[in-house]
């Protein structure tokens, strides 16, 4: 990701093979928006307008893939077009259950090999239950998230989504998944095969973290959906990081990973705009999520 977030604005006059070349995610979003490659010297808005598509919510999503630390302005939420983002993100669904996992799946088996029963059936089972806790993950926004955008755009009124960690488990189950492959595959495993497994996951979590900034930070907030947003999870953390735990005093009491600890530390830190202990332990008090006799 490029670190000079004031650059937010990719231009439309800029030609498309130009834009395509700056980040190597870039054409999986082209792909998903439903525009097909031969574009010539076009600009961005000429190849987008040519295939139905619009192109301020084209550069906004590539914006979110492009631009670390990306935060999308009022004017760039009220310019999307918010069902087109729903249908990327359906495609992403798509993507991930379709191509991605199958892939993974296919050169996981080859990785430990047939004569492996044993440890094929462990990977295989943890890597169903992987999958099928994605596919729960993506039914709850085909049912919850999506319709209430939807009822939002056409003035009906719509239960807004339910809380929780919806994003969280898929993440970390992901990240498991590599430190499995990383660090405790059997000597014997086709080192060739695990370069690729590992390949299709740093590729799915990359993506998938933007999948999920997309609906958080330009889905739901273009639709109108208030609050901090805070998950439970992500609320936790905070009353830890405010009672004054360390990042792995909290990995140890939740069983989560330091690395998925910090994640969800900056997560909390975008979604607040506050940075210090000192500013979250405020809002904590602010929000009732502690109280006052148990700050030292």
């Amino acid at each position: 990701m490029t670190q000079n977030p004031e650059r937010y604005l990719l231009s439309p006059s800029m030609k498309m093979a130009e834009l395509m070349d700056i980040d190597f995610s870039l054409p999986g979003v082209l792909a998903r928006m439903g525009i097909p490659f031969g574009f010539g010297d076009k600009t961005v808005e000429e190849v987008c307008l040519d295939n139905g598509v619009n192109p301020d919510t084209f550069l906004l999503i590539c914006s979110a893939y492009v631009f670390s630390g990306f935060k999308p302005t009022r004017d760039m939420l009220e310019k999307a077009d918010l069902p087109g983002i729903v249908q990327y993100l359906r495609r992403s669904h798509c993507y991930y259950m379709e191509v991605i996992l199958p892939a993974m799946a296919a050169s996981l088996e080859r990785m430990i090999g047939p004569g492996d029963t044993r440890n094929l059936q462990i990977i295989n089972k943890f890597f169903a239950d992987y999958r099928d806790g994605l596919q729960k993950h993506f039914t709850f926004e085909e049912k919850e998230v999506f319709p209430y955008v939807m009822a939002t755009l056409s003035h009906r009124k719509a239960d807004a989504p339910s809380a929780g960690d919806h994003h969280g488990d898929a993440k970390e189950r992901l990240q498991d998944l590599k430190s499995l492959v990383m660090k405790y595959s059997p000597s014997h495993c086709d080192q060739q095969e695990a370069y690729k497994v590992l390949f299709y996951i740093y590729t799915l979590e990359e993506d998938f973290d933007r999948h999920t900034f997309i609906e958080d930070e330009i889905l739901l907030p273009g639709a109108g959906f208030e609050g901090d947003n805070l998950t439970e999870r992500e609320k936790e953390i905070l009353v830890c990081v405010a009672s004054g735990l360390l990042n792995k005093e909290i990995a140890d009491k939740f069983g989560l990973s330091i690395h998925t600890v910090i994640s969800h530390r900056k997560n909390i830190t975008r979604k607040t705009g506050i940075k210090s202990v000192a500013g979250l332990t405020v809002y904590a008090l602010l929000n009732n999520l502690i109280d006052m006799n148990t700050v030292e």
